[in-house]
């Protein structure tokens, strides 16, 4: 779009179904390659991409050409089918619904690809579910504790 300029940053994270650990260190980063192609194909650009086995954060550039929305549906839908095509997961793979995205200051994009890059070591003290309530407690985001993303039933 002519006369349209943006800066929009947002840290994206959504889990995997029942936040069931099913992302191999084995393949993680063939994942994360594919999720950022999917970003760069869609004219976002993805800053920082890291998880753990049950979930993914992810920090882009957000091109407003596109809902947010429908890129992450887009996102989960293509790489959920890849990683069933390819056979990576011993059992059939799915994201969990719905996702968090908060939206950052240039100022504070280094201080979100460093916390994205630390996830390993993040989580040896914080669980998922206590690191994603604190973020949303952390931005003031009203939240009901019955809808945050679930467990294995």
């Amino acid at each position: 779009m002519a006369n349209t300029f943006t800066q929009i940053h947002i840290q994206v994270v959504f889990a995997t179904q029942f936040r069931k650990a099913q992302i191999s260190p084995l393949w993680e980063s063939r994942l994360y390659e594919y999720i950022i192609g999917i970003f760069n194909f869609y004219g976002h650009r993805v800053l920082s991409i890291n998880g753990m086995p049950d979930h993914i954060h992810i920090l882009f550039g957000f091109n407003p050409d596109q809902s947010l929305s429908d890129l992450i549906q887009k996102v989960k839908a293509s790489s959920s089918k890849w990683i069933n095509e390819e056979k990576l997961s011993p059992s059939k793979f799915s994201w969990q619904a719905g996702f968090g995205a908060f939206s950052y200051t240039k100022s504070d994009v280094p201080k979100v690809i460093q916390y994205i890059q630390n996830q390993k070591e993040h989580h040896q003290k914080k669980t998922f579910l206590e690191e994603y309530k604190k973020i949303l407690k952390d931005l003031e985001i009203e939240f009901d504790p019955r809808y945050i993303f679930k467990d294995l039933i």
